[in-house]
């Protein structure tokens, strides 16, 4: 069934309601790392039963996207939407009430589960409520700098909230924001309407239990090594499912994945180029928080405006993306933005504990900050390009999917290599080397991620504007499917 049409004056009320519900949710991935000392002294949690606060919610956002995307799709877009965001506000009311670890942890997955039904959703919603054209691009520009300055903004917000008030006051501050756009999504969200057809329900499970496996071993890693018999059987298992689940897509009627969505070169692209860069980012915001707070003295307030020079440049950056969108091939502004963040990402790299804030620290954010407000609007606009309207939402949840497992696994890494710097002298040197090595290992990843968006996005992207430029009644030989 066809959406609604969404008249003109109403696009930027749509507009305003999916970017802050998507807002609100990507806010919650790092809002919580500033206030984690305050929590775990608060709740009196070990240092596992910490790590699980964020863990919670990364296991079962990571591994119930792709079933969060094809529910949108069968049983309507907007429904599913307001419903994701009535059991997420819901959750962030009891995290803030929690009385102990356990309800915290509990808290967190049944967040997960909302952000994972709201993530899909508010994407493929966005996609049907703007037409192909400059008020898409525009559109899509906005929701992809979104996901960058959540990630930022997260960490003054969550800094600055559990110094002044409490380490509760950052899952509060979603109630109101949850009802309000609850109210307004009815009234302005255009209905997809239910789609005819059969669930993917074996598909599903793969899905789900093979992402959320293989998340879960990632995460592992953190307290039991990659050698752990839990680790192995984990992500073995989840290695596993995931064929399965391939195997599974190949012959499904309507399947949860469409797996013609690879056809596309610059899609594909897309995913992989964000699964790295996400692997990079994340290792970047939850060492340099240590960093700032153990090596540079910063209370968890200073930590959280330590990160101002890199929200702010990436503010300013994402704002000019829908201009330049559309005047150059969106893979320049991608490949810029990844070589931007790689530059910074390697400076920063080189912290020691004689290190100052602002040579170390806050010049190399700078390119960071410019490097994500380049990068993250392109990665979502090519994630979803040239899919038809019904593969929408199964597009956009291979967004969000490639996001947050490479969020988790990039996490695993970090964590892993830093590992192997041998305890010796000062904890400060100690943890300063584990920064280091682990900042290091983001570089990589990142220069994995300028590797493929090379030789995938780049040749696609420009082939496909050659295309559009072609007469009418050339053949057209360059079409998307042939990338």
């Amino acid at each position: 069934m066809k959406p609604e049409p969404a008249t003109a004056s109403h696009r930027g009320a749509i507009l305003a309601i999916i970017l802050v519900s998507y807002f609100m949710i990507l806010l919650d991935n790092s809002v919580i790392f500033t206030a984690l000392p305050s929590l775990q002294a608060e709740l009196r949690l070990s240092t596992g039963e910490l790590s699980w606060v964020q863990d919670a919610y990364t296991l079962v956002f990571g591994g119930l996207l792709l079933l969060g995307a094809r529910a949108g799709d069968l049983l309507g877009r907007r429904r599913v939407f307001v419903f994701g965001l009535v059991v997420f506000s819901i959750a962030s009311l009891l995290i803030g009430l929690a009385p102990a670890g356990w309800w915290a942890i509990a808290g967190r997955a049944v967040q997960g589960i909302g952000a994972a039904i709201v993530a899909p959703a508010s994407l493929s919603l966005l996609t049907a409520s703007f037409p192909e054209g400059r008020e898409r691009t525009r559109a899509v520009a906005l929701y992809g700098a979104t996901a960058g300055i959540g990630a930022s903004l997260g960490l003054v917000i969550g800094g600055a909230l559990a110094h002044w008030i409490s380490w509760r006051a950052g899952f509060f501050v979603n109630v109101p924001i949850g009802a309000a756009m609850i109210a307004l999504a009815p009234r302005f969200l255009p209905e997809t309407g239910r789609a005819r057809g059969r669930f993917d329900a074996f598909g599903a499970l793969s899905a789900t239990l093979g992402v959320g496996a293989l998340v879960f071993g990632i995460i592992n890693t953190a307290d039991a090594g990659w050698n752990s018999p839990v680790t192995v059987t984990a992500v073995s298992a989840g290695v596993v499912l995931l064929v399965a689940f391939v195997l599974i897509e190949r012959t499904a009627a309507q399947p949860i994945m469409p797996l013609r969505l690879f056809r596309s070169r610059r899609r594909t692209g897309a995913y992989v180029a964000r699964f790295l860069y996400l692997g990079a980012m994340i290792g970047f915001f939850f060492f340099t928080t240590q960093f700032m707070q153990e090596v540079l003295g910063f209370d968890p307030l200073q930590a959280g405006l330590g990160f101002l020079p890199m929200t702010a440049v990436n503010f300013a950056v994402a704002m000019s993306i829908p201009r330049l969108m559309g005047k150059m091939p969106g893979s320049v502004p991608l490949l810029a933005g990844i070589l931007l963040t790689l530059a910074g990402m390697f400076w920063l790299s080189r912290v020691g504990t004689d290190s100052s804030y602002l040579t170390a620290v806050a010049l190399p954010m700078i390119l960071i900050g410019a490097g994500q407000g380049l990068a993250f609007a392109p990665l979502t606009s090519f994630g979803i390009t040239g899919a038809p309207a019904s593969d929408a939402g199964a597009a956009s949840g291979l967004v969000n999917t490639f996001h947050q497992v490479g969020t988790c696994l990039g996490l695993g890494i970090a964590v892993a290599a830093a590992a192997t710097v041998p305890a010796a002298g000062f904890a400060v040197a100690h943890l300063a080397a584990q920064v280091s090595t682990a900042l290091t290992t983001g570089s990589i990843l990142l220069l994995l991620a300028l590797a493929v968006t090379a030789a995938l996005i780049l040749p696609a992207d420009l082939a496909g504007r050659r295309t559009r430029t072609l007469p009418a009644a050339q053949p057209m030989a360059l079409a998307e499917t042939t990338h």
